[in-house]
């Protein structure tokens, strides 16, 4: 079994808030680091315990040129370094990923892997010409011109996920019954006072001002969330003439930050909240399909995973998916031979929103958490990324019983 391990409970996300929303004042790296400072001490981690970190962030902000230095300075840990990684909803799987290799090549032995972003009021950036007409040239908003269009195919994310569903034969009749079921696992985290998302979101949340100085406001979970019924989504029209993805079978933009300690087994019972629980990273897969059709790129990811973990898909407890578009679970569904109504048990970034560089570190977040309720076994997280690419990761988890 691989050396790389994740101490249980040593891990954490905000909830996920609508984009424009409770978080949108907030810098998202000044943000991570408000939150981790917060999580580690209720942890009882002392903050000098890491030797190595790892930054994931999608959206610029004001000084990120800076990246992870500048993060671990703000909480308290001056003497790390590490890269600053951007891969788009990949990003997450990238950074364990990442911190694994360190960890394994002896280059560390406790890292942080952390992600944060504000998707709300994305940059908008000019490159200038000094050759052009006056000197201009171009310019683009950062969230909004990238999430429009893939500038190799010249396709936008949504019709990405309708080429994949006529080449499926996926009808909104199939979308809109699974995207009904997504919602219904939500409800399951949200019971006996959000029992489950307790077990590593603190709740409420303060929400901070802009300057950390005082509360703003305050979150009972998850802010954004649409009520979904059977009857409303039947109401929805596709989007697109003559297709069948609607509103109600994509996520929405969301901001907010994760983190998960990684470290070696050795190190790992120190600290843990429960020594008797062993999390282990056991491979990774990566994947890139055909030119627009990203939502089937999560099957191979997810096929390159077990084979490198020397498994088969029948061999996973519980699976985690990254799904914008419901699409996506239909497709690797049916690629992998999984029932697409046991994967994403307690939710999903198909509910919850779509920060991007953070979204996969939850979603791990609650496989773990999945997997440790339900005795442990092997869990399967994968997600699609721009550019019609992939990442995959499992893990491991023994509950000690």
């Amino acid at each position: 079994m691989t050396n790389i391990a994740i101490p249980y409970g040593a891990y954490w996300s905000t909830p996920f808030t609508r984009w424009q929303g409770s978080f949108s004042h907030l810098h998202s790296l000044r943000f991570a680091a408000h939150v981790a400072r917060n999580e580690l001490q209720r942890r009882s981690i002392d903050v000098g315990s890491f030797d190595h970190a790892a930054l994931g962030v999608s959206v610029p902000q004001k000084g990120s040129f800076y990246g992870l230095p500048w993060l671990m300075g703000l909480m308290g840990s001056e003497q790390v370094g590490g890269p600053t990684i951007s891969q788009a909803c990949a990003t997450s799987a990238r950074l364990l990923q990442s911190v694994a290799s360190s960890l394994r090549e002896g280059d560390a032995t406790v890292a942080l892997a952390i992600a944060a972003d504000r998707v709300s009021n994305g940059p908008h950036i000019y490159y200038p010409a000094p050759h052009g007409p006056g000197g201009t040239r171009e310019h683009e908003n950062w969230v909004m011109d990238n999430f429009d269009c893939d500038p190799y195919t010249g396709v936008n994310m949504l019709k990405t996920a309708e080429n994949v569903a006529a080449e499926y034969g996926l009808t909104t009749a199939q979308q809109n019954e699974l995207t009904l079921v997504r919602y219904q696992q939500y409800e399951e985290a949200l019971k006996n006072d959000s029992a489950f998302l307790r077990r590593f979101m603190t709740l409420p949340f303060s929400v901070p001002d802009a300057r950390f100085k005082r509360e703003q406001s305050v979150l009972q979970g998850d802010e954004g969330i649409f009520p979904t019924t059977e009857a409303g989504l039947a109401k929805l029209k596709p989007l697109l003439d003559g297709g069948t993805v609607t509103f109600g079978g994509q996520t929405h933009p969301a901001d907010g930050n994760a983190a998960i300690v990684v470290t070696t087994a050795e190190r790992a019972a120190e600290l843990s909240q429960d020594p008797k629980i062993d999390i282990r990273l056991v491979s990774f897969g990566q994947s890139r399909v055909k030119p627009a059709f990203m939502p089937a790129a999560p099957a191979p990811a997810a096929r390159k995973a077990l084979q490198a973990a020397g498994l088969k898909a029948s061999d996973l407890s519980a699976v985690k998916t990254h799904n914008p578009f419901i699409v996506n679970d239909l497709v690797l569904a049916k690629e992998l031979g999984l029932d697409p109504l046991t994967m994403n048990r307690f939710g999903c970034s198909l509910v919850w929103g779509h920060p991007q560089a953070p979204m996969g570190l939850r979603a791990i977040i609650e496989l773990i958490e999945q997997l440790v309720i339900t005795g442990g076994g092997y869990g399967l997280f994968v997600g699609c990324a721009a550019g019609d690419s992939a990442m995959a990761v499992i893990i491991k988890v023994d509950d000690g019983t």
